[in-house]
């Protein structure tokens, strides 16, 4: 598969400054990188995006992750290879991935109450954020066909 275009970051170039902004602040909320790859990973695979799935993958693979822990996050709840802290944040990952599939709340209560037991103000940030991020670049990967193995997001 071939990309329709040229990522529309890399067109418009002052849009990087403005994302490797996000990115810098996400790296300093002190949540650890491998647990944003983890939340990168499941975003990417609900929405579908194998440019972001190949991506982090990879990240986490060079990280050490362990091809369990890697091959099992689409089955986080069923698996044994992930914390209490893990599962939570997958859960919300889960949530805000999905906001358009809920009836209620996006993120109920109970879940916040649970995420916010397991992180400070500012690592819930980096996580939000990190979702955030995967889902914006899920969507622009699926809209320009973004070929694994070539994303940068």
């Amino acid at each position: 598969m071939e990309a329709r275009m040229k990522n529309p970051a890399y067109v418009l170039s002052d849009s990087l400054k403005g994302i490797q902004t996000i990115y810098k602040a996400i790296y300093q909320g002190g949540t650890p990188q491998e647990l944003l790859e983890i939340v990168a990973l499941r975003a990417s695979q609900i929405n579908g995006c194998s440019a972001c799935v190949h991506a982090h993958v990879q990240n986490l693979k060079k990280s050490g992750e362990s091809d369990e822990r890697v091959g099992n996050v689409a089955a986080w709840r069923e698996a044994p290879y992930y914390s209490d802290v893990e599962r939570a944040a997958l859960q919300l990952t889960e949530a805000v991935t999905r906001i358009a599939d809920r009836s209620g709340d996006a993120v109920p209560d109970e879940l916040w109450d649970e995420v916010a037991d397991h992180f400070d103000e500012q690592q819930l940030s980096a996580i939000i954020l990190t979702i955030s991020m995967t889902n914006f670049f899920n969507r622009i990967n699926a809209t320009i066909k973004e070929p694994a193995g070539q994303n940068w997001g």
